[in-house]
């Protein structure tokens, strides 16, 4: 931006922050090396190799651009960091007090909503509007009231709870709503607990799940060093604008400020309603394809089965009965090892879901305590990691004693950051990935994690369930995924007997034990204190010193984007669709994670080429998420997920297509780049929840790299939605009762849409007519939200 200003002769100085930005960097370290004491140091010395340019391109910006705090790698995951240290909830500006909102380029940054701060995730495009001081337009929402009574059982854990909201809410259906917590039930839930819920709102789809301020959220202010003064403004303030729920006091008022009550019992007044009796909640997972595909724990067994026969979808990978007992034999480092379908090769306690909460990071511990007492032992080919979100999880893990433990069961700690849950879990051992791969194992991964899309977790794990913490050292010890734990051992231990779940589950009164002993204030003032000092390696990087910065044209990880090459002072104006192709035809559930992939970049892929013809090796390929600054790789990198689902392919599953004009099957990329030469606009078909999961805004750049105009879906995404129309994309729905199965477009057609060429002339929801060239027509509605056109 600041190159465009300057070419059109203007002062680049006024691309520049107008509110605070705090930018953190968690998501570019990999599980290269685990089980080691040593994993930390190692694996953020392979990042440091991998990212110095993008690195020193952040640290260069953090000099270059005022108003703007850069949070150094190896600090934890941005959404922990909020919580624990960043999240004001009330600013303090030169003495007017205001209350605290964030937007942040993740859709988790909901974890701050269970804090009582009002924020959520939007893309990137979004974000730098609102950083150069643009307002954010968004239609009115509806507001979801979520009453919470009773209290969980023992031995239930948050993830549980949270795992369970997310399935009533993705059901109810709340995308575009917020959803706030409220009910008796709200003084049982620590504030770690609330912020598990909160986290998780792009999995159920809401904006914002918010709980607001209470008596809980000031002792969290205090348990992680903010002073005494500080808690006691922020309670001041908000009582005095009556934005403080106490339920000792007679008149509270929420803090979305929807309605005006006298006691906390009266009725309140939402959009719509939904209950939870915590004590109705139970031990569960979520898998092995989405989110809120809840599985109770004592379902888990008949359920694998299940998938293992069902055809293939979210719940099905149809192996054949004759295959389903497969036993693949293999030498592990020269130790005999088995795999069958439904092994556990990855178990990784990752996320800042789960780790920002010491009920279950401490619970995960007294498992692996309880499991090395009895003589349970992790498999050695099991790939096992503990990446916390901030540095005060090991702190309390040290000071409990129970960090020894999980170490004895492979669970050393690997980095600070988003580490499995985004992707980056590293390489499977090699004998293992033979293993699965030459005899087609289905292979599993337990994470404790917030996402489980296919080809997210990892190429070679096709079943991906979320669980707690302790499960995930529970399953690890099982090593598989198929067992029933009420009725079968894990294991069998030193003495010989049988050891059941039962035998190393901790009950709720024992992690409580733990987190009061062991999680103390001063461990997070330590922690925080130093966080923006860095490290040695960031600290020695040199970057120069100029507010311009300097292109590398050779750069595979930073090059000059080419969005503002050709800008001018006047905007283009409005574009309608004329005889498009269909690009791709999907059906329901398309992810950011199938459009625009943040993991491994695969070895045969576009954008694999487009290193290798550049000198860059196999080993150093790095991630997507990690090449995010290169638009050259990220184009190449659009709709490359291995498990792409394409009606035009007819059944097969990958990244590519079918050239319509030819009839030729292509890499996505290659498609795309045949149709640009040829001056044709693409479109995309598409069914429901489209562009659901991570708020990546390169799920939108890139399908516009690649020519499309449009996308044609049931309905969208929030987040994604608005990143389209940022990339000028026209997202369409079709009207209700009607897609293209209905309305028999098989994507072989050509497309056209009739959009007003007069930005006066179109209107936020208004209807456009398609029209296909073998005469089909039907109507969509054009999903320009609000007047801004966002």
């Amino acid at each position: 931006m600041r190159d465009a200003m300057h070419k059109l002769g203007s002062d680049t100085s006024k691309i520049n922050p107008l509110v605070p930005v705090d930018l953190v960097i968690d998501h570019s370290v990999q599980v290269d090396v685990t089980r080691s004491e040593n994993a930390v140091q190692a694996n953020m010395e392979l990042e440091f190799q991998r990212n110095k340019e993008r690195f020193s391109f952040l640290k260069w910006g953090s000099s270059a651009f005022r108003n703007m705090l850069v949070v150094p790698p190896g600090s934890g995951i941005v959404h922990q960091v909020n919580l624990e240290y960043l999240g004001r909830l009330v600013f303090n500006t030169d003495g007017i007090l205001y209350p605290d909102s964030v937007v942040g380029t993740d859709s988790h940054t909901t974890m701050i909503d269970g804090l009582g701060v009002a924020g959520w995730g939007v893309g990137g495009i979004e974000a730098e509007a609102a950083m150069l001081g643009q307002p954010m337009s968004m239609v009115l929402p509806g507001v979801v009231g979520f009453q919470l009574s009773g209290k969980l059982r023992n031995g239930v854990t948050a993830t549980d709870l949270v795992l369970t909201v997310t399935q009533m809410l993705r059901k109810h259906g709340v995308v575009g709503k917020f959803v706030e917590f409220y009910g008796d039930g709200m003084g049982e839930l620590s504030l770690a607990d609330r912020a598990t819920i909160a986290n998780m709102s792009p999995e159920y789809g809401a904006t914002m799940g918010f709980f607001p301020v209470d008596h809980v959220t000031l002792q969290y202010l205090k348990l992680t060093g903010r002073s005494d003064e500080t808690v006691a403004m922020i309670e001041s303030y908000l009582r005095a604008n009556n934005m403080f729920v106490d339920y000792d006091e007679a008149r509270t008022f929420l803090p979305l400020q929807f309605f005006l009550f006298k006691t906390p019992q009266q009725k309140r007044v939402y959009s719509s309603y939904l209950e939870l009796n915590l004590a109705e909640v139970e031990p569960c997972i979520s898998g092995p394809k989405r989110p809120h595909d809840r599985v109770p724990l004592r379902e888990m067994k008949a359920d694998w089965n299940s998938c293992l026969n069902n055809k293939v979808g979210f719940k099905g990978f149809a192996v054949p009965k004759e295959a389903q007992g497969k036993v693949a034999k293999f030498s592990f480092h020269g130790q005999p090892a088995e795999l069958k379908h439904g092994s556990v090769v990855i178990a990784a306690i990752t996320s800042c879901t789960n780790t920002s909460n010491p009920s279950v990071m401490l619970g995960a511990g007294l498992v692996a305590k309880k499991a090395c007492e009895l003589g349970l032992q992790v498999k050695p080919w099991i790939k096992t990691s503990l990446a916390p979100g901030s540095g005060v999880v090991t702190k309390y893990l040290l000071q409990s004693g129970l960090q020894e433990y999980l170490n004895k069961q492979g669970f050393h700690i690997v980095g600070y950051g988003c580490t499995t849950c985004i992707g980056n879990s590293g390489d499977l051992d090699e004998s293992v990935a033979s293993a699965i791969s030459e005899n087609d194992i289905i292979a599993a991964a337990v994470l404790s994690g917030n996402r489980n899309f296919e080809g997210r977790v990892h190429a070679l794990t096709r079943a991906n369930y979320l669980a707690s913490p302790p499960l995930v050292v529970a399953y690890a010890l099982a090593g598989t995924v198929d067992i029933d734990f009420d009725k079968e051992p894990i294991g069998t231990g030193k003495d010989g007997k049988s050891v059941y779940f039962n035998d190393i589950w901790p009950s709720t009164e024992e992690v409580a034990e733990a987190v009061q002993s062991s999680v103390l204030p001063n461990m997070f003032k330590s922690t925080y204190e130093a966080i923006t000092k860095g490290n040695p390696m960031w600290n020695q990087l040199s970057v120069p010193s100029s507010t311009m910065y300097s292109w590398d044209p050779i750069s595979t990880y930073i090059h000059e984007p080419p969005y503002f090459k050709n800008m001018t002072m006047e905007p283009p104006g409005a574009h309608g669709v004329k005889d498009a192709y269909c690009l791709l035809n999907f059906g329901d559930s398309i992810t950011t994670d199938h459009i625009s992939p943040a993991g491994s970049i695969q070895k045969d892929s576009p954008a694999a080429k487009f290193l290798l013809d550049r000198g860059v090796e196999r080993k150093d390929f790095n991630s997507y998420g990690s090449r995010r600054g290169n638009d050259e790789v990220m184009a190449r990198g659009t709709f490359a997920n291995i498990r792409l689902v394409n009606k035009l392919l007819n059944g097969e599953v990958g990244p590519k297509t079918i050239h319509v004009p030819t009839g030729e099957k292509l890499y996505v990329f290659d498609a795309a780049m045949r149709y640009k030469d040829a001056g044709h606009d693409t479109i995309v078909l598409a069914g429901a929840e489209y562009g659901s999961g991570s708020s990546r805004d390169w799920a939108a750049k890139g399908p516009m790299l690649l020519g499309v105009k449009a996308v044609i879906a049931k309905s969208f995404e929030r987040i994604h939605r608005s990143n389209l129309v940022g990339m000028g994309i026209i997202p369409l729905c079709f009207k209700s009762g009607e897609d293209a199965d209905t309305l028999g477009l098989t994507g072989h057609e050509r497309y056209t849409i009739d959009l007003p060429r007069k930005i006066d002339e179109i209107r936020p929801g208004q209807d456009v007519t398609v029209t296909t060239d073998n005469g089909k027509s039907f109507t969509c509605t054009v999903r320009f939200d609000t007047e801004v056109i966002n």
